[in-house]
């Protein structure tokens, strides 16, 4: 059951498992986020925490749906806790929200919305009512949320160890992040949305939404070259439908990781969507993403 909360509230203590509804004031916009603790937290011990992030039009709930995305079975499995927050939406109900991730997308950038800041405060502010592990502090994301991700490790480099984009590429207009950030990026090779190679698929009725998307190699060489990471990397799964290639070891410990399908689309690989080509079965994205978290 979820419980509503907001920002007058103080940061009392959170000890009890479950899903909670928070609101809060950031740069003159009241945002929303849902946060999600496991059972097994104990504030005796430092728990790692992940935000995960809504693609564009998506909103909280839609990345908190377990049979789209699984993260919250992985989170009981796993034990860590879990903030969705809610991208900028001129709907009360948070739907059709997009993240100002640079050069995407939508309202939120076209409007600059400080998003980066309110992730900020939101990571804060559980941080202060939780045991949390400030070493294990992780983003993930879908899409725009995957783009936001990669703004969030230009920019909070000292919040955040590692990110993970599932069909976002690097769309970050400066970059300069203060320590070495691990990055996953997972992308489907018959991508229709952010194409493989660069651009814009031609399902966007509106291209001025959104932008003329880098492609999956100048991302993954941005940050190889951001972490100094070898120029060549090891093939670290192999399978007729799936890769992955690791280049390590890179500065501070940091790895870049890249895993394609060859099929799935615009798509969250192991997990259901209602429209259009389904997912890939042969890598299940969130099993990856906490495999690879786990390491750093």
């Amino acid at each position: 059951m979820q419980r509503q909360s907001d920002d007058s509230a103080t940061d009392a203590p959170l000890t009890q498992p479950g899903d909670f509804t928070f609101t809060l004031r950031h740069d003159g916009l009241l945002r929303t986020y849902r946060l999600h603790v496991p059972a097994s937290y104990s504030a005796a011990r430092p728990t790692p925490l992940l935000v995960a992030l809504h693609g564009g039009g998506g909103s909280m709930d839609h990345q908190a749906d377990d049979a789209r995305y699984g993260l919250i079975g992985k989170s009981e499995r796993e034990g860590f806790i879990l903030v969705f927050p809610n991208g900028f939406s001129r709907l009360r109900s948070g739907r059709l929200a997009t993240w100002n991730a640079g050069e995407c997308c939508g309202a939120a950038r076209d409007r600059q919305v400080d998003d980066a800041g309110f992730i900020r405060q939101v990571v804060a502010k559980v941080a202060r009512q939780m045991t949390i592990d400030r070493h294990r502090i992780y983003a993930a994301g879908m899409s725009n949320g995957g783009m936001m991700a990669y703004r969030l490790a230009c920019e909070m480099a000292d919040v955040f160890r590692a990110v993970a984009s599932v069909a976002g590429t690097h769309n970050v207009r400066r970059c300069a992040p203060a320590r070495p950030v691990s990055v996953l990026h997972i992308h489907a090779r018959n991508d229709t949305h952010v194409l493989f190679d660069g651009g814009a698929g031609e399902v966007f009725r509106d291209p001025s939404l959104v932008t003329d998307f880098t492609s999956v190699p100048a991302t993954v060489s941005t940050w190889t070259g951001l972490d100094g990471c070898p120029a060549r990397p090891r093939r670290v799964l192999d399978r007729a439908d799936a890769y992955c290639e690791r280049y390590s070891p890179c500065r501070g410990g940091s790895e870049v990781q890249l895993c394609v399908t060859a099929t799935g689309g615009h798509s969250w690989p192991g997990g259901n969507k209602r429209r259009g080509e389904p997912a890939s079965r042969a890598i299940s994205a969130t099993d990856l993403m906490w495999d690879f978290f786990s390491r750093h």
